[in-house]
């Protein structure tokens, strides 16, 4: 079935004259990106060109998705925007709260229950307004999205950083935090700074071993955590018409983890392979009749560098499969290198856990390709020597290939099949261990590897790869094994190798499903009550943040000087807390408990100027607030790395923070502080992040002149009676300003619609 195909035509029908305007007003032959992005203008055809990374551009994105945890705020948000229907097609997955346990069958049920209170507001919330709704067990957002909405050309926001998933079918996705969701829901223009353009040339073909996802670890080694920021990746040329649909996904998904604003390939005959295989011919065949718009212009792949600010060119033909990591996605390692990296690093070398799946991995065509390996296990005498866990990115997904006979293989193989959600990938893990605190390895399919993430131990260093080197890895039990060349010992005694990996991009039989999970909104909101109990401690009706008070900033203290990588999930847990995420002020007592206070190297341990003595941010924070003090928190390097949960800048705003000063931020990070009205500014020199002391109290002038490019001034009041003063940065447009003024975008919002 495909959803909103009338909505997917007429953004087809307009797509000649806009791209006819984009080519007149920038002159030259476009990108893919540009053509997308100068179709989705808000305010119709081009009329000019726009500078990337300088000009904020109005967008109209087709539709907004939104995950459970992220739901929640986004929802409760758009509750007081007036409206009495989404205005774009939007949808609300249920995969975040269920965590893993002992099993798909009893983990689901378990989360259906201690989460009722929560799924029965977003179906009650997703009746009301017009939004679709799928329901706990029916799969991982982006997997779901990949199967039912995404379309080549199109443009999306959603609330999850791994939103880009979409873009393996050429479609424009951006990960977002609920208020910009809410700003497309309520049928309000979507700001984005136009971005930058890398350009990946993907030459020769995958064989062997190597995998989609080997490209994006390797391209993740080459630029960082931080090198895609600001740009959009687009992946062109023989290479990339190579790889299936799904494996492009994964690559684009993975692109969240360079700090890319999205990643996109061009439509070709694997998308179309792929959206008639997932019953959507009707918009393959709308796609064909516009092709030669769904690709950058010849002239772009010819000579790349003319048009690109970046330019990559990977050998397929040449690539090793890599295992990158530990604690931090950009740490690439070609497998042949891997062994001797363990042993030099004295990284744990016996392999607990092998974790295949996610939103990441967790195709017909991953799950395939890993059962080749788990079969040949059985076939050869192993047993894996880990624990190995599936996680289905989707119903659609699990009943095919359990239909097919690959989860018994897995079975056979001692493998534990999970729910389809994001369990371990997002901490949401029970995980089995005689001893927490051990120092150990563990090895997944997923997309991220930051201390504590999957099982809140610092202690677990977690290696990312394809999900055929985990399992491979996982029958061995030994990080230093390398499948590609060595052999290993059966029951027998004998030794053996396993086979290169096989496995199908497609279901030969088809894709089947019984029940995929998807519940239609009522045709009637208004009939509809969405409560919220007052005594609830999951759900929380908002109240309006304070607008600025018209000042400059005087007397502010210091909460914390956070010191080295300080990502979203330092900032705002996962894992247990995801059960507030609808309640602010209860997930509040997480606000930067996982960041490391550069003056004594703890982690949740500030000093409360007020009393002198050290303890927990949150409640320092706290008392600050009661005594009505503002206070700064003050960090390194892309602070706010990671997921798009606007939790992050919206505790902050909630206990009292007034400003956050960093050296540079992460993408979404920044713009979700916009949005809650809060100071986000950057070190006009990185050097002054060393004059802040611990018992500072700090001003920030310039305020009451607020305005787009020009610097703010923040002055140091030293204990010993000394003071520093130093320029910062902002990037704040006119708009944003006024968010800032008015005490953050809602209440803009809210304005506009009465």
């Amino acid at each position: 079935m495909a959803f909103d195909l009338d909505m997917i035509k007429k953004v087809y029908d307009r797509y000649a004259t806009r791209i006819a305007a984009a080519r007149t007003a920038t002159g030259k032959p476009l990108t893919l990106t540009e053509k997308i992005l100068y179709a989705h203008l808000s305010a119709g055809d081009a009329a000019q060109a726009y500078g990337r990374g300088v000009d904020y551009v109005d967008f109209a994105p087709d539709r907004v998705a939104m995950q459970d945890a992220t739901a929640q705020m986004a929802l409760l948000q758009f509750m007081q925007a007036g409206r009495p229907q989404v205005a774009v097609p939007s949808t609300v997955h249920c995969d975040h709260l269920i965590q893993a346990k002992v099993g798909a069958d009893a983990d689901l049920s378990t989360a259906k229950d201690i989460n009722k209170e929560v799924y029965d507001f977003l179906a009650s919330v997703s009746d009301k307004y017009g939004i679709g709704f799928w329901k706990p067990g029916a799969g991982i957002i982006h997997q779901v999205v990949l199967e039912n909405y995404a379309f080549p050309g199109g443009m999306m926001i959603g609330t999850d950083s791994h939103t880009p998933n979409a873009g393996g079918l050429g479609m424009i996705a951006i990960g977002v935090g609920g208020a910009d969701a809410c700003d497309v829901m309520a049928g309000l223009p979507w700001e984005l700074k136009f971005p930058k353009l890398i350009g990946v040339k993907l030459n020769g073909k995958l064989s062997g071993w190597t995998s989609a996802k080997d490209v994006i670890l390797k391209v993740a080694g080459i630029l960082t955590v931080k090198g895609g920021t600001g740009a959009i990746v687009e992946y062109f040329g023989e290479g990339a018409e190579s790889l299936s649909a799904t494996g492009k996904g994964t690559i684009c998904n993975m692109g969240a983890e360079i700090g890319a604003t999205t990643s996109i390939f061009g439509y070709d005959e694997k998308a179309e392979t792929y959206l008639r295989g997932t019953k959507r011919a009707e918009i393959a065949d709308a796609a064909n009749a516009i092709k030669e718009h769904l690709t950058g212009d010849p002239e772009v792949y010819a000579n790349p560098a003319a048009y690109f600010d970046q330019v990559i060119e990977i050998n397929l033909s040449e690539l090793e499969p890599h295992i990158n990591g530990p604690f931090t996605p950009d740490l690439a390692w070609p497998i042949s290198k891997f062994a001797t990296a363990v042993k030099e690093n004295g990284w744990p070398a016996k392999l607990e856990v092998g974790l295949i799946g996610s939103c990441t991995n967790s195709s017909y065509e991953d799950i395939t390709r890993s059962a080749s390996l788990a079969k040949q296990a059985i076939d050869k005498g192993l047993k894996a020597k880990a624990e190995f866990t599936i996680t289905p990115g989707s119903e659609l997904v699990r009943y095919t290939v359990d239909r097919d006979g690959y989860l018994d293989t897995f079975d056979q193989m001692g493998g534990v099949v999970l729910a389809n959600a994001c369990g371990p990938c997002i901490g949401q893990w029970a995980r089995h261990t005689d001893d927490p605190t051990r120092k150990n390895s563990i090895i997944t399919s997923f997309n991220r590897n930051f201390a504590k993430r999957q099982d809140g131990n610092p202690n677990t260093h977690a290696f990312v790869a394809s999900p055929e080197v985990v399992t491979a890895m996982a029958i061995a039990g030994d990080l230093t094994f390398n499948p590609l060349t060595d052999y290993l010992t059966n029951e027998k005694g004998e030794q053996v190798k396993l086979d290169e990996p096989q496995g199908l991009e497609m279901p030969i039989k088809g894709y089947a499903v019984e029940d995929a999970g998807y519940q239609a909104p009522a045709e009637d909101g208004s009939k509809v009550n969405v409560i919220v109990d007052p005594a609830s401690s999951r759900l929380q009706l908002l109240d309006p943040f304070k607008p600025w008070e018209g000042t400059d900033w005087k007397g502010l203290r210091l909460l914390i000087k956070a010191k080295g990588k300080c990502t979203t999930d330092h900032i705002s847990m996962a894992g247990p807390w995801l059960k507030f995420r609808g309640h602010l002020d209860n997930i509040s007592n997480n606000m930067l408990i996982g960041a490391i206070n550069y003056f004594n190297n703890s982690a949740d341990s500030v000093k409360n100027q007020l009393t002198g003595e050290y303890g927990p941010v949150p409640a320092t924070q706290r008392d600050y607030k009661a005594h009505s003090i503002g206070s700064v928190v003050v960090g390194d390097e892309n602070y706010g790395e990671g997921s798009s949960r606007e939790h992050a800048a919206m505790e902050p705003r909630h206990l009292g923070v007034r400003a956050i000063l960093v050296k540079s931020f992460a993408r979404i990070h920044e713009t979700n502080l916009k949005k809650q009205g809060m100071l986000g500014i950057t070190f006009a020199d990185t050097a002054d992040y060393d004059k802040i002391q611990e018992d500072d109290k700090i001003d920030i002038l310039g305020l009451t002149e607020f305005a787009p490019d020009k610097q703010l001034t923040v002055v140091l009041h030293h204990q010993d009676g000394t003071t520093d003063e130093f320029a910062v940065n902002h990037t704040y447009n006119a708009q944003q300003i006024e968010w800032f003024k008015a005490g953050g975008a809602l209440n803009i919002i809210r304005k506009q619609m009465v």
